[in-house]
C-alpha cells in the first residue's frame, strides 16, 4: 500500500497536463493561423460564419461530456446547456445550424481535416498533422 499511493500521485501528475490542454483545430483550408478568444466564443455562438476568405465556418462539437468538452466550454463561458439554447434559437430564427456534434475526438480530427472551412476541439495530446491548430487552452 506505501508503494501505491506514490504510484498513483506520479502517474496523475503525468496524466494531469493531457486532460487539461485543448487545442481548437480548423481545416488547413481555414485562412487563419491563430485565434483569440473572442473570435472563438463568436463562431461557436454563430456570431461569426464565414471566414475572412468568404468560406462558410463549419463548427464541430463533441457528443461526450468529457474533461476535453468540459474544458472547452469553461475556456469560453458557456454551459453545454447554454450553447444548446443558443443554437435552438439560431436554428429557430433561420440565422444557421447547429454544430454537427462528434462521437469521439478521433472523429473529430478526421471531420475537421475532411471538411473545408471546419473548425472543433480536441486533447492536445491527439493532435495529428492533417489539421491546424489556432489556439491552445490550458486549463
Amino acid at each position: 500500500m506505501k508503494l501505491l499511493l506514490p504510484t498513483i500521485i506520479l502517474m496523475l501528475f503525468q496524466a494531469g497536463p493531457g486532460f487539461s490542454q485543448v487545442a481548437v483545430i480548423a481545416n488547413k483550408s481555414v485562412p487563419l493561423d491563430s485565434l483569440k478568444k473572442v473570435e472563438l466564443i463568436n463562431i461557436y455562438t454563430g456570431d461569426i460564419r464565414e471566414w475572412g476568405n468568404g468560406a462558410a465556418v463549419l463548427v464541430k462539437d463533441l457528443k461526450p461530456k468529457g474533461p476535453t468538452k468540459k474544458a472547452f466550454y469553461k475556456f469560453i463561458g458557456k454551459s453545454s446547456s447554454r450553447m444548446k439554447s443558443i443554437w435552438l434559437k439560431k436554428l429557430l430564427s433561420g440565422e444557421g445550424d447547429p454544430p454537427e456534434a462528434l462521437e469521439s475526438e478521433e472523429v473529430m480530427i478526421n471531420s475537421v481535416a475532411n471538411s473545408p472551412g471546419a473548425i472543433g476541439f480536441v486533447s492536445q495530446s491527439k493532435l495529428t498533422p492533417n489539421v491546424k491548430t489556432l489556439l491552445v487552452i490550458d486549463e
